[in-house]
């Protein structure tokens, strides 16, 4: 019988080779072109580039809400900024309670502190890594004001469930799509960032379209868009003329650079997304007799910001060796995609926050080990995460696949 293959790892030749892959940090890996330059020359030629008197932003602001089919839109400087706007909109009180999952960027859970608000976390479906309705459920008190779900990577959460949960608790509910643009919950269904009460955007440099830096809010609540411009503004009141601050607020305002580049790549969204499906459904394809291993739920509803698989059967140092020898193969990848739980994070851990107080977490809350067993299960022993562009070619996916099959024969022989 002919000797397996050497992998890269042991000193074998990599299938992938090097850097030949495109990614979200190069111009390779990003659906940027002559549209966007006219658009930057036209702001810059303008000689206006604030959005609060500049057209850029507010054109912005409107073809998004249309295209997503909600009331209104709110541009922000960032996808923090986004959930920012979302989280004080909701104005909870100092000690209130936000739901929100552990793994996640942790843009996700900073807002609720800087409104000093509690995050409380509740696990995970071991399926998508996204909320666990019946976890939720029983994470709610009568402290509880909002819930933050994550479609993470692309694809998405139990959302309509959990609408009903934070109706029936009076609550509202924060989609974070920043990983989830045209995103749908089922193959017919709406898109995500519509069926909860705010709707959360990035347009950060790796998402599937970008200004550098960026944020979006969907809502159809005109009090919540309201509170949220306000926010953004520094509670100015801009269509009243007069020059006054209602309330505490920030200044999160998108600059009209950023309009203009955020409204050219909109017009690239829809292809962008087909694109991303069309690689992945090929991966998972040369993929889906690999024992143990899940690949993405298909059907049209995921997007594939990045391409996460499932393994079962592996250690902590069994998954690690994976994606080690996956990157030696060429093909990028991280194990467990975040160190670890964001409940474990030195920030919730050690809470150092407001001149060495740690309020609102010290004396109120506790974040233990086990909290979420299968969240830190993931991350530590079944979830590997493969950065995914819409400029893959078909020869650059099968030749991944052929590194992935590779390293799965070696980790997990038959």
């Amino acid at each position: 019988m002919p000797a397996e293959p050497l992998l890269a790892l042991d000193g074998g030749p990599a299938i992938v080779p090097h850097g030949s892959l495109p990614t979200t940090n190069d111009a390779a890996g990003r659906t940027i072109g002559d549209e966007e330059e006219v658009a930057v020359l036209r702001v810059l030629r303008s000689g206006m580039l604030s959005g609060v008197w500049g057209t850029e932003v507010k054109a912005l602001q409107s073809e998004f809400a249309e295209m997503m089919g909600s009331a209104h839109a709110v541009a922000c400087s960032s996808g923090t900024a986004a959930l920012h706007l979302a989280v004080a909109a909701v104005d909870p009180a100092p000690g209130d309670e936000i739901i929100v999952p552990p793994i996640s960027d942790m843009g996700s859970v900073l807002p609720i502190l800087a409104q000093n608000a509690i995050p409380v976390f509740a696990d995970l479906d071991p399926a998508t890594g996204c909320l666990d309705p019946e976890d939720v459920r029983r994470r709610i008190t009568s402290r509880t004001r909002a819930i933050v779900v994550v479609h993470l990577f692309g694809g998405a959460a139990e959302v309509s469930e959990l609408r009903r949960i934070a109706d029936t608790a009076g609550v509202l509910l924060i989609e974070d799509c920043a990983q989830a643009y045209l995103t749908r919950e089922t193959t017919h269904g709406p898109l995500v960032g519509t069926i909860g009460h705010l709707g959360c955007f990035s347009l950060q440099q790796t998402k599937h379209i970008t200004t550098g830096d960026g944020g979006l809010v969907i809502t159809d609540d005109e009090q919540l868009a309201r509170s949220m411009r306000l926010f953004a503004d520094k509670a100015w009141p801009r269509d009243t003329g007069e020059r006054t601050y209602l309330s505490f607020a920030l200044n999160y305002r998108m600059p009209e650079l950023s309009g203009a580049v955020a409204r050219v790549q909109l017009t690239k969204l829809q292809a962008v997304v087909e694109r991303r499906r069309h690689s992945a459904y090929r991966l998972s394809d040369a993929l889906e007799q690999l024992r143990g291993l899940t690949t993405p739920t298909p059907s049209g509803i995921h997007t594939y910001w990045y391409y996460p698989l499932m393994i079962d059967g592996l250690t902590h140092k069994e998954l690690r060796w994976f994606a080690a020898a996956l990157n030696a193969e060429g093909v990028p990848c991280v194990a467990g995609y975040i160190a670890r739980p964001l409940y474990q994070e030195p920030v919730l851990r050690e809470p150092t926050a407001y001149g060495g107080s740690g309020y609102p977490i010290r004396g109120r809350a506790e974040y233990p080990d086990g909290d979420c067993p299968v969240a830190e299960a993931l991350v530590s022993e079944r979830l590997l995460a493969i950065p995914w562009n819409e400029n893959l070619t078909d020869q650059q996916v099968d030749a991944m696949a052929e590194a992935i099959v590779k390293v799965h024969e070696a980790v997990m022989p038959v």
